[in-house]
């Protein structure tokens, strides 16, 4: 098991957030005291809620007093965990078999919870021949003299341990077989970590805690590989990972809370350009206060039509969608624009466990006036397999394309539903210009 030192100097005071007391411990081992970060959830109106992290590589017990306030119940989420916390007054105790990443919510406080990391242990950082070894230990880091933001060059590796706080952002541009990795911290930069016209990039283990614009923004890049990335935002515009004309990308294991879209996939955006092919995202948890956990297509390009193809998303929990405007509803959402072809997406086992308000999924060709440059070119073949919502205020699902041209055709569902049991096609607001959408049986 590993605790991580806590931030230095001021930044001890500036970070802290007093709602809750954690420990840790082996086993039967002895107790030991973990920092307890403030951060900022839900633009919405911003809330501050708190965050534990700790690295273990077996089973360990956590223990999690609530300062103030008296204590009815506590829920550990996602749910599809299994974990059961026992509370003795204020006190939740929790067991861990090893790394994972987690929400509790005491009183079902969504807002002012404890998000709790588990890391696996990461090896420590050793040279490798024909590589550079970039290494930031515990304590505050800010970028050299006269930059603003780090920089990486092709063939290195970047190691953050844990207790090491970046205040900037990541940035890696034309560029080949990078690695980050480490549970180190990230804050303080307008994005997490760029990733742009680069190839072979691995992330895998970075906290990234209220960055001004996306937590990972990446443009005309191939071979990416996210692991065990976790995230919060609370701004306008502040996405999870946004993926501009990108291919061949891996997403495994990451924990997003943001204040709009958690996931999203583009084609063409600002100065990167080209289709976007073969997308992996599993093992993941999402969490939308505001605007879309998935979507898909909007962006592309007004005179080069693109396509947006081969992406699976599996083994998906989403913790929560909440989205005001009809138009920007849908916990799974493709918002097909700008001369994109959408097809062959498959979601399959996806677990949502509430929508505060919004759609269970929304499926439409558009042409949307605050940011379109032109219609989608259609939706097709997309699969839905164990889709389910454990409850919340939803409006009904939306398939529909745009014109006779630029149509939905050949979806299928099974075993999409909710707590009245599985979707049919009454149930589904199919529109215009949809053709061959079918319920399947289990």
């Amino acid at each position: 098991m590993e605790v991580y030192p806590p931030p230095p100097g001021s930044d001890y005071y500036t970070s802290f957030d007093d709602t809750f007391t954690v420990r840790v411990r082996q086993l039967g081992g002895e107790w030991r005291d973990l920092y307890e970060y403030r951060v900022m959830v839900d633009l919405d109106k911003p809330q501050p809620a708190s965050m534990v992290t700790f690295g273990t590589s077996g089973p360990v017990e956590v223990a999690i007093q609530k300062n103030n306030g008296a204590v009815r119940h506590v829920a550990v989420r996602p749910a599809s965990r299994g974990i059961e916390a026992r509370l003795v007054g204020a006190i939740a105790y929790l067991k861990l078999d090893g790394p994972a990443n987690l929400s509790v919510e005491f009183d079902d406080d969504r807002l002012h919870n404890l998000h709790l990391f588990a890391n696996p242990i990461y090896p420590a950082p050793r040279p490798a021949k024909g590589r550079k070894l970039v290494a930031f230990g515990p304590g505050i880091h800010v970028p050299p003299q006269g930059q603003d933001s780090f920089r990486f060059e092709s063939s290195t590796d970047v190691r953050l341990a844990g207790g090491a706080i970046l205040k900037g952002q990541v940035d890696v541009a034309n560029a080949h077989d990078v690695r980050i990795v480490g549970p180190g911290i990230l804050r303080g930069g307008k994005e997490g970590i760029t990733v742009l016209r680069s190839q072979a990039v691995e992330i895998d283990g970075p906290i990234v805690i209220n960055p001004g614009h996306y937590t990972l923004m990446c443009g005309q890049s191939r071979g990416l590989t996210v692991r065990n990335l976790r995230t919060f935002s609370a701004g306008g515009w502040t996405d999870g990972i946004d993926l501009m004309a990108c291919s061949d990308v891996h997403i495994d294991g990451v924990f997003l809370r943001t204040s709009d879209d958690a996931v999203a996939i583009y084609a063409d955006r600002w100065d990167y350009h080209g289709d976007a092919r073969n997308y992996l995202v599993e093992n993941s948890t999402l969490w939308a206060d505001v605007a879309h956990p998935v979507n898909i297509g909007l962006h592309g390009s007004k005179d080069e039509p693109r396509t947006i193809e081969n992406l699976v998303f599996r083994n998906i929990d989403i913790l929560d969608h909440d989205e005001d405007d009809r138009n920007y509803q849908g916990a799974l959402a493709i918002t097909d624009g700008d001369n994109n072809l959408v097809r062959n997406v498959v979601f399959d086992d996806i677990r949502i466990d509430r929508i505060e308000e919004g759609m269970l999924f929304n499926f439409r060709v558009v042409f949307n006036q605050k940011y379109s440059l032109a219609p989608g070119r259609g939706i097709e073949n997309i699969v839905m397999r164990r889709v389910r919502l454990r409850g919340g205020s939803v409006n009904r699902p939306v398939i529909a394309g745009f014109d006779a041209g630029r149509t939905v055709r050949d979806v299928s569902l099974t075993d999409v539903g909710g707590p009245g049991g599985a979707l049919s096609l009454k149930d589904i607001d199919v529109g215009p210009y949809a053709e061959r959408v079918s319920i399947l049986p289990q």
